[in-house]
């Protein structure tokens, strides 16, 4: 078993920026993806960002790009997604998810098996 748990979310203004945090504890040798993936309210799951440690293989979401990074800590398995240049759309619960294989690609939910409860990121004008 696998645990996730994030961290760092919290209210911004617009132009502002955040670095959530996801610690995976428990088996983890059971990934070699780990992603950040967000949810407004009434809104579908969205993935965010995904990255491949043994390699640092990424890739972001274009609604984020040139905003949002992702990075990996391999030695306490820990990813960041650093927030930069906030806007009000930002707004959601962040999930942290790991895969094994990415057997439906980085932006299909049903690739990730392991999923943390979210932190809440709310930027406001």
């Amino acid at each position: 078993q696998l645990q996730l748990e994030e961290s760092g979310g919290g209210s911004v203004q617009v132009g502002g920026s955040l670095t959530l945090s996801c610690v995976a504890s428990g088996d983890t040798s059971d990934y070699r993806w780990m992603a950040w993936w967000r949810q407004a309210p009434g809104k579908e799951r969205e993935g965010v960002a995904c990255i491949r440690p043994s390699d640092l293989y990424m890739e972001i979401a274009d609604s984020v790009k040139g905003r949002f990074t992702i990075a990996q800590f391999k030695t306490n398995h820990t990813v960041l997604l650093q927030m930069n240049s906030l806007k009000p759309e930002d707004t959601a619960t962040y999930y942290c998810a790991t895969a094994y294989v990415l057997r439906h690609g980085c932006r299909d939910e049903r690739s990730f098996g392991y999923w943390g409860r979210g932190t809440q990121v709310t930027v406001s004008s």
